[in-house]
């Protein structure tokens, strides 16, 4: 059986990852200027780019089973 999750939980984990890096790329990311914002805005950017096509795409990371 098929247990993928509805299309409602799937956009408010988007909202969520949205909100959450929107919140720390004004923290600590690109939106604080200087180098060490231009150093963690990019980390942060690849982190929400995997959380996104995790949730986009049913992937399971931790799952390393062939």
């Amino acid at each position: 059986m098929n247990d993928r999750p509805g299309c409602l939980s799937g956009l408010l984990k988007l909202f969520l990852v949205d909100a959450i890096f929107d919140f720390f790329q004004e923290k600590f990311g690109f939106g604080r200027g200087g180098c060490c914002g231009c150093g963690c805005g990019v980390i942060m950017l690849i982190l929400s780019t995997a959380i996104t096509c995790s949730i986009l795409f049913g992937t399971d990371w931790f799952n390393f089973g062939f």
